[in-house]
């Protein structure tokens, strides 16, 4: 039977049409089920949590509200209890909390960094942290049996990648990686926690800090911090909070994110026998198969707030309700796609919206591509055995970035 939650209610008796809460755990456990059934009765849902929130499920609706800047704002992407004051034009993370005109103007500014060449030079070095970490685990059950070989593929592997890889590419130190996932938990999963915690524990504290050290440094190391310190806008340095609110957009989405793709693509491997061993027979299929991961296994929703009243599926919306763009329920709409609620690994035609939809769709694409792709590759070439422990011993992430938290696999 299922725990009651803080009203007394237990989950399976929440009707997620009018009650649902995105950072409920079985919200998270449960997702594409309870997209599924959202679709076919009310495909646009909404609850009284955060002071009023609607999630549509529908790809049509989505890619609308996406593409809709007039009647939606970006200038809070995350839900909270709060709405977060008018920082126009700037927002508080540019460029995801820019809204036009400004919005393509923030967003040049970074495109340089994050096309396909720039990437490149990053694969050697990914691949080596991939390497190191597959070592650890190795070593950790050499020479075991049985259940001494089970580790977790999210917490000593996946978990790691991103947070090492942004870290290089910040300039910050890669041992504070307990520290990032600390505000991913705070404002990604459990947004409440984040307005209880004291200033000096606060990222704005701590990127304050780290972008100080790099303003005052003698020597530059390279990193994107330094060339966002360098940047002009109409002739001027960038203001402090625009490179902060940059830097903390870079942190955050560039990490949980892509750990989550890269954790969900692990746990569909480990129970899925026959993906496995193609993929590692057939690495060729390699690029479908991480398109099919990204479709399938899609790990953020984005928030908007209503701007201006406005009717979507029927149902009228009001300025500063929360709006949250499940873009993996999109990825499974069978109105868009064929086979939907299938994985099928050598799809060929594949238009997902994995990275958003519209003018924010993810300038950080590459990267997560990249990363996701040498993850899977390294950790197949060297454990292409392994399966779940048990069905009910993954752990999946609450919130607006979904992905399994704790994912307990056996090696061979």
């Amino acid at each position: 039977m299922a725990a009651p939650d803080a009203s007394g209610k237990t989950t399976s008796d929440i009707d997620w049409a009018t009650e649902f809460d995105h950072t409920n755990p079985e919200y998270g456990a449960r997702a594409p089920e309870i997209w599924e059934e959202l679709r076919e009765r009310c495909p646009v849902a909404h609850s009284e949590a955060f002071g009023g929130t609607w999630l549509p499920v529908r790809h049509e609706d989505v890619a609308a509200i996406a593409a809709d800047t007039d009647h939606f704002t970006s200038r809070g992407v995350v839900v909270s209890p709060e709405r977060p004051g008018d920082s126009a034009p700037v927002g508080e993370a540019p460029p995801i909390t820019s809204d036009p005109p400004f919005h393509a103007v923030a967003r040049r500014l970074l495109l340089p960094g994050f096309t396909p060449k720039s990437i490149t030079p990053w694969e050697s070095s990914t691949r080596e942290i991939c390497n190191d970490l597959i070592d650890e685990i190795l070593e950790g059950v050499d020479g075991k049996t049985g259940d001494e070989r089970i580790v977790d593929a999210a917490q000593q592997y996946a978990q790691h990648i991103p947070v090492m890889v942004i870290a290089d590419m910040l300039g910050v130190p890669k041992e504070d990686g307990d520290i990032f996932r600390g505000f991913i938990h705070r404002i990604i999963e459990n947004p409440s926690l984040d307005d209880e915690r004291p200033e000096e524990e606060s990222l704005d504290f701590y990127l304050d800090n780290v972008i100080h050290e790099h303003a005052e440094a003698t020597t530059k190391r390279g990193d994107l911090i330094d060339y966002m310190l360098e940047l002009e806008l109409d002739g001027q340095k960038l203001q402090p909070e625009h490179v902060r609110g940059t830097v903390a957009l870079l942190l955050i989405a560039g990490i949980d994110t892509t750990w989550s793709a890269i954790g969900a693509s692990l746990w569909h491997l480990a129970g899925h026998d026959d993906d496995r061993r193609r993929l590692v027979a057939e690495p060729e299929l390699m690029d479908n198969a991480v398109e099919e991961f990204l479709r399938f296994y899609a790990p953020v929703t984005m928030a908007r707030l209503v701007a201006q009243e406005v009717e979507v599926g029927g149902c009228p919306m009001k300025p500063e309700d929360w709006v949250l763009l499940p873009f993996p329920a999109a990825n499974r709409d069978p109105e868009v796609f064929e086979r939907a609620d299938e994985f099928v690994i050598d799809r060929a035609r594949n238009r997902h919206s994995a990275f958003g939809l519209g003018i924010h769709r993810c300038i950080g694409s590459n990267l997560a591509r990249m990363e996701l792709r040498i993850a899977l590759e390294e950790w197949l070439k060297r454990v292409p055995e392994f399966g779940l422990v048990a069905p009910d011993t993954t752990r999946w992430s609450a919130g607006q970035i979904r992905g399994p938290r704790e994912l307990p696999v056996r090696l061979a």
